[in-house]
Formats: C-alpha cells, sequence, structure tokens
C-alpha cells in the first residue's frame, strides 16, 4: 500500500480528483456560464502560458531559492522581442524574447553568487532595474505586436511551443546532471557540496534556465495579449505568482514522480478556481482569499511527508 501511494499512478489520480471536485463544484454553483467544452478549452489556452513559467521556476524552488524578477523580465523580453520582430520578423521575435531573458536570468545568478545575500532581496532589486530599462526600451509607447506575427497567439502554434517547452523540462529533469544536482541541492546544500556538487556553478544554471522558459512564457504571453505596456513601482510583481502555484504543485508532486504533469495540471486547476469565481460573480477580494487558502492546503496535503528547503 505504501509503494502504491508513492507511485506514479497514485500523483496521476490525485491530480485528476482535484480536477474533477473543482470543476465539478463550480459547475454545480453555476451551471449556466462555467465549464462548457468552449470555456474550458479558453482555460487551458490561458494556463499553458503560466506552466511554462512555473516549469522554469521549478529548477530554482526546488533548491530553495525564489525570483520577484520574473514578472519584470516578462515585461521586459516581451517589449524587446516586439520590437525587434519590426525588423527581423520571427527570428527576432523569438531571439529578442528568449535572448533577453536568458541574459537577465545569468546576471541574476552571477549577482546572487557574488553578493551571497538571500535571492529575494538580489531578485527585487533587479526587478525593480528591470523596470525602469522597459520604460526607458519601449519609449513611453505601448508595444503592440504586428497581426502577421501572431502565430503563437493560439492553437496550434502556443500549443507546441508549449509542448517543446515541457518536453525540454522532461529532458533536463530525466536526462541531465542539472534535473539531478538541482534536486540534490534542494534536499541537502551541506551533503551536495560533500558530494563534490558545485552548488554556485548549479544555482547559476537554475536562474539562467529559469529565464529561459520565461523567455517562452514572453512570447506566449505577448502572443496572447498582443500588447505590452512598461509598469514602474513593483507593479510587474503581480505576474510572479500565478506560475509559481504551478511550481508549488510540482514540487509538492514531485514525490510521485510527476512534477511536470502537476505543474501542468495544477496550473489549469487554478484556472478553473479564477474562472469559477469570475462565474459566481465574486468580488476579487474574494477570489483571492478563497484561491490562495485553496493552494495552501492542497500543497499542504499533497507535501506531507516530503522534503522541503529554506528559501535562500
Amino acid at each position: 500500500m505504501q509503494n502504491f501511494k508513492n507511485s506514479r499512478f497514485y500523483g496521476y489520480m490525485i491530480l485528476a480528483v482535484m480536477v474533477i471536485f473543482f470543476y465539478g463544484l463550480f459547475k454545480i454553483l453555476t451551471p449556466s456560464n462555467f465549464g462548457s467544452l468552449t470555456n474550458l478549452y479558453s482555460y487551458f489556452q490561458s494556463s499553458i502560458i503560466y506552466s511554462v513559467g512555473g516549469c522554469g521556476l521549478y529548477f530554482i524552488v526546488v533548491m530553495g531559492l525564489f525570483d520577484f524578477a520574473v514578472g519584470s523580465n516578462i515585461v521586459l523580453s516581451s517589449i524587446v522581442g516586439v520590437i525587434l520582430s519590426e525588423k527581423f520578423g520571427y527570428i527576432g521575435f523569438v531571439v529578442g524574447c528568449v535572448g533577453c531573458a536568458t541574459l537577465v536570468g545569468v546576471i541574476i545568478g552571477l549577482l546572487y553568487n557574488q553578493l551571497n545575500v538571500p535571492s529575494m532581496i538580489v531578485t527585487v532589486g533587479i526587478m525593480l532595474v528591470l523596470e525602469s530599462v522597459a520604460v526607458f526600451a519601449a519609449g513611453g509607447v505601448k508595444q503592440t505586436l504586428a497581426p502577421e506575427m501572431r502565430f503563437f497567439s493560439g492553437a496550434p502554434g502556443n500549443i507546441i511551443l508549449a509542448l517543446l517547452a515541457f518536453i525540454l523540462m522532461w529532458f533536463i529533469l530525466n536526462y541531465t546532471r542539472i534535473g539531478t544536482y538541482c534536486n540534490a541541492i534542494g534536499s541537502n546544500e551541506f551533503t551536495a557540496k560533500n558530494m563534490g556538487i558545485d552548488v554556485k556553478k548549479y544555482k547559476l544554471i537554475g536562474f539562467a534556465l529559469l529565464h529561459f522558459f520565461v523567455g517562452i512564457m514572453a512570447i506566449l504571453t505577448v502572443s496572447y495579449g498582443t500588447t505590452m505596456t512598461a509598469l514602474t513601482g513593483m507593479s510587474t510583481m503581480s505576474r510572479n505568482f500565478q506560475p509559481l502555484m504551478g511550481t508549488f504543485f510540482g514540487v509538492a508532486f514531485r514525490k510521485y514522480g510527476t512534477p511536470i504533469t502537476a505543474i501542468v495540471v495544477g496550473e489549469f486547476i487554478i484556472a478553473i478556481i479564477f474562472n469559477g469565481f469570475v462565474a459566481l460573480g465574486a468580488p476579487t477580494t474574494i477570489q483571492n482569499v478563497v484561491t490562495g487558502a485553496a493552494l495552501l492546503l492542497i500543497v499542504t496535503l499533497t507535501a506531507r511527508g516530503g522534503r522541503g528547503s529554506v528559501v535562500k
């Protein structure tokens, strides 16, 4: 029985029960304007954007790190991608988004290793810098992606790109040292050092990978919304939390060997909850309170007995 409770199938079963429970709950409460096949497809379309970001965050969260600069990098990389797309087409768009985002990730990793201060402090500072750089890059003008550049705004483009991101994460976690060492560092950093793992190197790689996935998320985000506006005053921070919710699912379900599936399904569950409250006409404050409480309950129950890390 104990082996079954730690099996991959058991993890899939819990995720399926969660989807059915939340879908059924809101379908009963508001049957007329929630949960049609068209609505579910729409929920999925938006949730895969956050799933890509959640996959990137997994590489640092599993090591006990955190990054407040994700939202600001999405904005900056989207703006850079849109600007370059006007001159170089899809190549400029993709390279602009992914290249800018990855470069930011490398800078964050280097600063974190050199300054030797908590990742939250480093990334809050970087967030403020990136917001200012984004305003300068945009020139105070809302950046709009040209209609002929919107292949990734919907199916099949967004699904193909997201699927490639999920496959890449699966490959890294299962067939490279990066996945093994990130998990080892998160489980016990002191032991990892004694095993000869270069902890600083893999934390740098973790930040670089996170922001590589942020670059992919930027492509999907600006394609889906078609515009991006530079924001200041920590206004980009709200973009950090929805992908992080999926990451929590991934970390909680890694003991079942299903982190990627948990991230994707977890984001879909969050989308169901958000849209369920919208269908009910609940105030935003109530939506946030109940959604946060549900997330804490889910993660607490699924992570019980697992090993965690302190955020550094």
